[in-house]
C-alpha cells in the first residue's frame, strides 16, 4: 500500500479572494507582517497500485478529477503506508 499526499494551490496568475480575505483578517488582528495568503487543498489517498506505477496513476487522477489544471497547480508525494 502507498500513502499519497496531494497539495493543490491556485496558480500564481489566478486571484485568490479567500486568501485576500484571510490576509485582511490577519491584518485586523494585528499581524501586519503577513504579506500574502494563498489558500489551497490537501488530500491523502491510500492506494494499492497493484503493479501500476503509483506516480503515473496519481498524476492521471489529479489531471482527470482532483484538480482543475486550468487554474490550479498540484504536487504530490508517494510513500509507503505504515501498517496500523
Amino acid at each position: 500500500m502507498k500513502k499519497v499526499k496531494i497539495y493543490v494551490t491556485l496558480r500564481e496568475s489566478v486571484l485568490d479572494p479567500q486568501g485576500a480575505a484571510v490576509q485582511g483578517s490577519l491584518h485586523k488582528l494585528g499581524y501586519s507582517e503577513v504579506a500574502d495568503v494563498r489558500i489551497g487543498k490537501y488530500m491523502e489517498l491510500l492506494i494499492d497500485p497493484d503493479g501500476r506505477d503509483p506516480e503515473t496513476a496519481v498524476k492521471e487522477m489529479c489531471e482527470k478529477l482532483l484538480t482543475n489544471t486550468v487554474i490550479e497547480d498540484y504536487r504530490f508525494e508517494v510513500e509507503e503506508a505504515v501498517a496500523q
